[in-house]
C-alpha cells in the first residue's frame, strides 16, 4: 500500500517543481527522498509565498503521486547540486491550511503543529492525505487511494 507523505517549501519552489515533473525536499538532501517509493502520495504545505519570504501563503500548494525512479541529483550551477524525485502532480488549487487544522490528525489537538513541519517532510496518515485532496479539488489516481 502506498504511503501518504507532507513536504515544506515556499510557493515558487513548489511551482518550480509542479512545471518540472520533480520534488526536491530539504535544501536538496537525497536520504528524506530515499524514504518515499513508487505510487505514494506527496503533498506540499507552503508556508511562504517565496523563499525566506515573510509573505504567508499558508496553504498546500501541489499534490501528487511518485514515480518510478529513484532519486537523482540535479545541477542547477553554483555547485549545488540538489537531488529531485519525479511526481506525476494532479490538477489541483491551493487550499489554506486554517480551515482544515481541527480536522487533520497531524495538527488537531496541537497548538504546536508546526513545529512538526520544520522537519521538511513528514508522513501523514490516509485521511489527511485524503481530506487535503479534496480541499484542493484533487482525485487521487484508484490505485493509490487508501482503502
Amino acid at each position: 500500500m502506498s504511503r501518504a507523505f507532507l513536504a515544506v517549501a515556499s510557493g515558487e519552489h513548489v511551482e518550480r517543481g509542479r512545471a518540472g515533473g520533480f520534488m526536491q525536499v530539504c535544501h536538496g538532501k537525497r536520504a528524506p527522498l530515499r524514504r518515499m517509493q513508487p505510487g505514494d502520495r506527496v503533498v506540499y504545505y507552503s508556508p511562504t509565498a517565496s523563499f525566506q519570504g515573510r509573505d504567508r501563503l499558508q496553504a498546500f500548494t501541489a499534490i501528487g503521486v511518485v514515480k518510478d525512479g529513484e532519486p537523482y541529483p540535479f545541477d542547477m550551477g553554483g555547485g549545488f547540486r540538489p537531488f529531485r524525485r519525479d511526481v506525476a502532480w494532479l490538477a489541483a488549487r491551493a487550499a489554506p491550511i486554517a480551515p482544515l487544522l481541527a480536522r487533520l490528525e497531524f495538527s488537531s489537538g496541537s497548538p504546536s503543529w508546526g513545529a512538526r513541519l520544520r522537519a521538511g517532510l513528514l508522513t501523514i496518515s490516509d485521511r489527511d492525505m485524503e481530506t487535503i485532496a479534496r480541499a484542493m479539488g484533487a482525485v487521487l489516481p484508484a490505485a493509490v487511494r487508501a482503502a
